[in-house]
């Protein structure tokens, strides 16, 4: 049985402490997809959301203090209870108060998936690779090796993404070639991303690196139909048309047109 087919037959509830910019769009995702969003940052509240949650994702896009002590409380909280937690370090590296924020979750914290492009992982380990605003900047590195190491120095899966995507826990790695650079022409669908790999975690019985490879290639897929059915319309259509397809591709349209390659280490 597919992830996909688990996440729409289990509906999981999905904890978002995320920024102001996509939880409108994140939220709806989930639904489209079969997930269950839960958008709630009250410092009363989010450790007993973060308990009888399915996953916890935690987004810095809008940072402020309150949001990071809300993290800080769900992550814990989901940690004792062994919820899966999804960290996305957006703009990690953009500035240092972001650089420090990121830095100060995974360490207070188990994150089970790092999600973000090359350049906000690099910073998370401590390492320079160029960044405008939240968006990596041309770099030389090896983004595999990147990956792998960020996934052993902080023990959980790491997800770089970009034109191709890398999925690691340190051990396997996994390449995704699915997906469209019309993604990156809408707002928040990276963000989106983070959470739809949470709902994969959440129905994946633990089984995190597989889980979270097949949620990028799903992505991926969705967002090809998407294209392909409003390519002369814009990114307005594409977005609307995007979150029909997270609802409609089935399973086996989903194995037809995934492209994940196991890389040798």
């Amino acid at each position: 049985m597919s992830f996909l087919t688990k996440v729409r037959a289990s509906n999981p509830l999905v904890h978002n402490i995320t920024n102001i910019v996509v939880a409108n769009f994140s939220a709806n995702g989930l639904l489209a997809l079969g997930a269950s969003p839960f958008m709630a940052d009250a410092h009363e509240e989010v450790a007993d959301i973060a308990a009888m949650s399915g996953a916890v994702v935690l987004n810095i896009g809008t940072l402020n203090d309150y949001a990071i002590e809300s993290m800080l409380l769900a992550g814990k909280a989901a940690n004792r209870h062994n919820v899966p937690v999804v960290l996305d370090p957006v703009g990690a590296g953009a500035t240092a108060y972001r650089t420090e924020v990121t830095h100060k979750l995974v360490s207070h914290m188990q994150i089970t998936a790092l999600r973000g492009n090359v350049a906000e992982v690099a910073h998370v380990l401590g390492k320079n690779w160029s960044i405008k605003g939240v968006d990596a900047g041309a770099g030389d590195g090896d983004v595999a090796a990147l990956a792998v190491q960020a996934a052993l120095k902080l023990k959980c899966v790491v997800i770089i993404t970009g034109k191709e995507d890398v999925v690691t826990d340190g051990t396997a790695t996994f390449v995704i070639r699915n997906g469209h650079p019309v993604l990156t022409r809408v707002t928040g669908t990276g963000c989106l991303l983070s959470a739809v790999v949470g709902a994969f975690l959440a129905a994946s019985g633990g089984a995190w690196l597989e889980a979270a490879a097949e949620a990028l290639s799903f992505y991926g897929v969705a967002a090809e139909i998407a294209e392909e059915r409003t390519r002369l319309q814009g990114p307005g259509s594409f977005q609307a048309e995007f979150l029909n397809q997270l609802a409609l591709v089935t399973p086996e349209v989903y194995a037809a047109r995934s492209r994940i390659q196991r890389l040798e280490q």
